[in-house]
């Protein structure tokens, strides 16, 4: 018999959302055992980050919402920006460190749940369940065996694609001395950044008040940059840009999301799986994760409380890859302006309708009508070209 019946392995959002998720009981359903493996304190457990989304209402997680927004705005490099109100939408944010603490907070009161801290190995698919093969603080070695296993670490390295842009970004906790934001309302794109040769950047301003707000850098661009040249493009972006005079920095954050039209395969084993942005959570024509988090560890669970067998949706549906898939290309060769196209759909398209777009909760018609505003020759390009394009491994820096 295995040692329990869901082993989930890492505790980032999608591991501690399908634990969270399986925790307690359920009427009309079993409580499931489940085993939480986490990383002991050390270099794997990633740093403190930052997860935005969007949704309507009250949601699962709103406890751990450090900051909620009505409004969003997009600037172009020149010319007056676009702003608006997404209700019935709100844009929210979660930090990892909240996000963590809630859901501990609930996993300590579950009875079928046990967290356990090891590094694990390797997972190996066995007859009826597989096993989990990790080492405990102590370089202790063991074995964990369980009827179902859901992996949620990073890949060791991407999958082969047609596309891969990296979207990487340094962002400044600041406070200002004098009122510098607006608390309402979300810069989301402000493209009155320089930018680079290949690719897109632009600046990103989330305001906790109108003293403090976290004001990143962001590039869609083949490589990451040195260190220094993030601090550099931050600063610039604060000083001669946003002009916010002095600032004191109260945190800092980096991060590099793969944003590829590479499939990403669910099921690596007859009881082994991958959830999360290994498990293709991630959008690639945005980098937006948490929501498809959700939808994918929300399926899983209900159907491991239904004795089905639990394979993780792809939460993307194939339009929906098959126009990010376009959009990465056309994006990559250099065949349209991403500034412009940006600003433009943010202009043109209802704001609230452009984001269940991003989010893929969209109708045909809706798509249409999202796609008529971008230059549809370079796109239609992109298309026809990408059948016959080879799928090649991508090396991150």
């Amino acid at each position: 018999m295995p040692e329990t019946e869901v082993a989930v392995v890492g505790a980032g959002a999608a591991g501690l959302s399908l634990a969270h998720r399986l925790a307690g009981r359920v009427p009309g359903t079993r409580a499931l055992s489940v085993v939480l493996v986490d990383a002991p304190p050390g270099p794997l457990r990633p740093p403190p980050r930052t997860w935005c989304f969007w949704e309507a209402g009250r949601g699962r997680f709103d406890a751990a919402v450090r900051a909620d927004w009505g409004r969003l705005r997009v600037r172009p490099p020149a010319g007056a920006p676009v702003e608006g109100a997404i209700a019935p939408l709100r844009y929210k944010m979660i930090r990892s460190d909240d996000f963590t603490c809630l859901v501990a907070r609930d996993l300590e009161r579950s009875p079928n749940v046990r967290r356990v801290e090891a590094v694990v190995d390797t997972v190996e698919d066995v007859a009826g369940g597989a096993r989990v093969h990790m080492k405990d603080a102590d370089g202790r070695s063991r074995v964990l065996t369980a009827r179902w296993v859901f992996d949620s670490r990073p890949l060791g390295s991407l999958p082969a694609a047609r596309t891969t842009v990296l979207q990487h970004f340094h962002g400044w906790f600041v406070r200002t001395d004098r009122p510098a934001f607006e608390p309402g309302t979300v810069d989301l794109m402000d493209f009155r950044t320089p930018q680079p040769a290949h690719g897109l950047s632009f600046g990103y301003v989330l305001p906790l008040g109108s003293h403090e707000a976290l004001v990143e850098y962001t590039e869609f661009s083949p490589r990451t940059l040195m260190a220094s040249v993030y601090d550099t493009a931050v600063r610039q972006y604060a000083e001669e840009v946003l002009r916010l005079g002095a600032v004191r920095t109260l945190a800092t954050e980096t991060g590099v999301i793969p944003m590829t039209d590479a499939p990403t395969p669910r099921q690596v084993g007859a009881s082994v799986f991958r959830i999360g942005a290994a498990g293709g959570a991630t959008r690639p024509a945005t980098g937006y994760t948490f929501s498809g988090v959700q939808r994918q560890t929300r399926a899983v669970a209900a159907a491991l409380r239904r004795g089905r067998r639990p394979v993780p949706p792809s939460v993307h549906s194939a339009r929906s890859r098959a126009m990010d898939a376009v959009l990465l290309r056309a994006l990559d060769s250099g065949r349209v302006d991403g500034p412009a196209l940006f600003s433009r759909l943010f202009g043109e398209v209802p704001l609230e309708r452009l984001l269940r777009f991003l989010d893929g909760r969209t109708r045909l018609w809706e798509d249409l009508s999202v796609g008529v505003r971008t230059p549809v020759g370079p796109m239609l390009r992109s298309a026809l070209e990408l059948p016959g394009l080879p799928r090649r491994p991508f090396d991150v820096d």
